[in-house]
């Protein structure tokens, strides 16, 4: 059997540009998520975005017609809790950032304090504002430690590309000379906190996503088959601009649809764990 058509156990698949476009179901995606349920495979919908709950997106994702549990939802804000749940010594950390990572850290049992943290964690908001950023160069300067949900850029709007976490980063190391902690994509972390969170085998699990510079990449460097769908970022010809390959390009999610029957495991695969 050709490694690539192996059975597999557990999805992970990105969201924005495979599921979901402009707040649009892309055709397919509920298909997909029903394929996936039906078949009774664990699965995770992972994105970078920081700014909204599990919950807000599960509600978001209803309102384009795509059933989804909010614990099948993984965001960088949760992976970036889950990091310094196991690595903070005091749980102390000023975040800029909007509910998605408030939440998340609070839940994580961490106070949210510009007194002394010992973290500051940066997400993504749609406000940033200078006296905060200010306040957390002076943090990092007076020796707290910088952590960021996730490297990009700019995040999209309907009136184009808005700065997004990675720039406003790019200004505060400038600024202080420390340079981030980036938890979510491409950190193959992103990826280690997924399987970790649905209790799934590198070797038996498919990561979808539509950029070959984020989602196949940590993908690929967390051991997972990776399959690309050309809905998103990355076209066909663009692919060959990188020095590495997913396992699979396809069209869109409707033709992952197929797979997620064709991949079944056997009863007795599933029987032997």
């Amino acid at each position: 059997m050709d490694p690539r058509d192996r059975s597999v156990h557990c999805w992970l698949t990105d969201m924005d540009g495979v599921l979901v476009h402009e707040q649009h179901a892309i055709p397919g995606a509920a298909e997909f998520i029903a394929a996936l349920r039906r078949n009774d495979r664990r699965f995770l919908v992972l994105t970078n975005n920081s700014i909204f709950t599990a919950r807000d997106l599960r509600a978001r994702l209803a309102a384009t017609g795509i059933d989804l549990p909010e614990e099948n939802i993984w965001t960088s804000a949760l992976a970036t809790a889950a990091f310094l749940a196991e690595q903070a010594s005091e749980r102390t950390a000023y975040v800029i950032g909007e509910a998605g990572l408030t939440s998340a850290l609070h839940e994580a049992g961490f106070v949210l304090t510009d007194q002394q943290p010992e973290y500051v964690v940066l997400g993504e908001t749609r406000t940033y504002s200078f006296e905060a950023i200010t306040k957390a160069i002076r943090l990092l300067l007076a020796g707290a430690k910088f952590i960021a949900t996730n490297p990009d850029a700019t995040g999209p709007s309907t009136e184009g590309p808005l700065p997004a976490t990675g720039s406003v980063a790019a200004l505060i190391t400038r600024a202080t000379g420390v340079e981030p902690y980036y938890v979510g994509k491409p950190n193959p972390l992103m990826m280690r906190s997924s399987l970790n969170r649905i209790d799934a085998h590198s070797e038996t699990t498919v990561m979808i996503g539509d950029r070959m510079d984020t989602d196949v990449v940590s993908g690929l460097e967390a051991g997972l088959r990776t399959v690309l769908v050309l809905t998103g970022s990355t076209t066909r010809t663009g692919v060959d601009a990188y020095p590495y390959r997913p396992t699979h390009v396809l069209d869109s999610i409707a033709d992952v649809v197929p797979l997620v029957e064709r991949w079944a495991p056997s009863a007795e695969e599933l029987a032997g764990g």
